[in-house]
């Protein structure tokens, strides 16, 4: 297992300073990625959140998932990486 985490679910309200407050209580965390709308600025409505160790992961796992935080049900996972992009075509050959 990874030290990467999913967080999905999250309230549009949560800040970062609050999802690493509810994060710490299972070990250390080193970062806090919390994606945001291109055009408006605003929240996902998700975060990655890395742990210093699988066993902080694992026990962030057990105690978040499930969790409220800021009114809503936190989903809480492994991070799955993303799989390779294609180079994206046009419809023609660049011969």
């Amino acid at each position: 297992m990874g030290n990467r985490l999913y967080v999905g679910n999250l309230s549009f309200n949560t800040t970062r300073e609050t999802l690493e407050s509810a994060f710490a209580a299972a070990g250390e965390v080193r970062e806090i990625a919390m994606p945001t709308d291109r055009e408006t600025g605003q929240p996902r409505g998700f975060a990655f959140v890395t742990m210093g160790t699988a066993q902080a992961a694992n026990s962030a796992i057990s105690q978040l998932n499930g969790a409220m935080l800021d009114g809503r049900t936190l989903k809480v996972n492994e991070a799955q990486e993303r799989p390779a992009r294609g180079f994206g075509g046009g419809g023609r050959d660049r011969y």
